[in-house]
């Protein structure tokens, strides 16, 4: 059974100083960090917040992701691809359910579906010239409607591995928006070559699949 929340932050405090300020990671030491260590400091940790306050769309009816499931560069009868702006590198997607689903309450159809859709978004995002890797998450600490992002890594930019992507992606300039717009039209058009599915939400029927009752 995990540590209770009092019992996880006790134990963390045990290794933190008189300030709750915990080691730096090892990651800050690692040739792909953004920052050097000198300097940085780790922020005081907190104690545990009882109840966790909800994440944005736990209420179906106040969700952004149902509210735009119209929006998107791809689209099947369960799911919608939809392109970030504003990032720092080459393209970042998000893939949503088209219905108010999490991970725990996917059901199976949709869930089997998930792996088939990522493996061929990956597949057609590292086929774009100078990309070397797609990266794939899944955190949903923010929104309760299922998210799973892909970041394109530039080809050569080394300091890009990792886990530490998302952190360079914040600090990079902003990607030419013409060049991840063309872009992402050839992962459309491939995803609808290989998986089906089209470029408007309208070409496609309502999923079949009930949501579950509880």
């Amino acid at each position: 059974m995990a540590l209770r929340p009092d019992e996880f932050y006790d134990h963390a405090l045990a290794a933190a100083d008189d300030e709750r300020r915990l080691p730096l990671a090892r990651m800050t030491g690692w040739t792909i960090s953004p920052f050097e260590a000198d300097g940085l400091r780790v922020s005081p940790l907190r104690p545990p917040v009882l109840p966790e306050p909800p994440r944005h769309g736990e209420d179906s009816s106040n969700c952004d992701a149902c509210r735009d499931r119209g929006d998107g560069i791809w689209f099947n009868a369960g799911w919608r691809l939809t392109r970030i702006t504003g990032v720092g590198v080459p393209l970042v997607l998000m893939l949503h359910p088209i219905e108010h689903y999490d991970m725990a309450d996917l059901p199976d159809e949709l869930a089997a579906e998930l792996g088939v859709l990522s493996t061929h978004i990956v597949r057609h995002v590292q086929a774009l010239p100078h990309i070397s890797r797609a990266h794939v998450y899944r955190i949903g600490d923010g929104g309760a409607h299922l998210h799973i992002w892909f970041f394109a890594r530039p080809e050569g930019q080394t300091q890009l591995y990792g886990s530490w992507m998302p952190v360079w992606d914040d600090l990079l300039p902003e990607y030419p928006a013409d060049v991840a717009e063309a872009d992402v039209a050839i992962v459309a058009d491939a995803l609808v070559a290989s998986v089906g599915g089209s470029r408007s939400p309208a070409d496609e029927p309502p999923h079949e699949v009930a949501r579950p009752s509880s």
